[in-house]
């Protein structure tokens, strides 16, 4: 009998959890759909491609989040510089927010 009372306080637990990871991954998904808007509104093709879009003037952006953390993406393009003194990115006047959603949207690119 106690058995049965211990069950569904954890399975409501592990429903709860599941639904926090749901909602965590929605919400990347659409910091990463802002990022792909903003990514053509900024320009960013106009040097960069992805796929087929794009102009290769700098960095096939392909494959990024293959290879570089979200973290460091938001680094990146903070100040281009300080990760590589010898980028010829220039430092974008980007808002916190602009910076967090083209991070998650390159890094969503495996």
């Amino acid at each position: 009998m106690m058995r049965r009372w211990l069950v569904l306080p954890v399975l409501a637990i592990s429903v709860a959890i599941l639904a926090v990871a749901a909602q965590e991954r929605a919400g990347a998904q659409d910091r990463a759909d802002q990022g792909r808007r903003m990514f053509m509104e900024q320009g960013c093709h106009g040097c960069h491609t992805i796929g087929r879009m794009g102009t290769p003037i700098g960095p096939d952006l392909s494959y990024m989040g293959a290879k570089r953390s979200e973290d460091y993406l938001k680094n990146w393009l903070r100040d281009p510089a300080s990760q590589r003194p010898s980028a010829h990115m220039p430092r974008l006047e980007l808002t916190e927010p602009q910076i967090a959603a083209l991070a998650a949207f390159l890094a969503s690119l495996k």
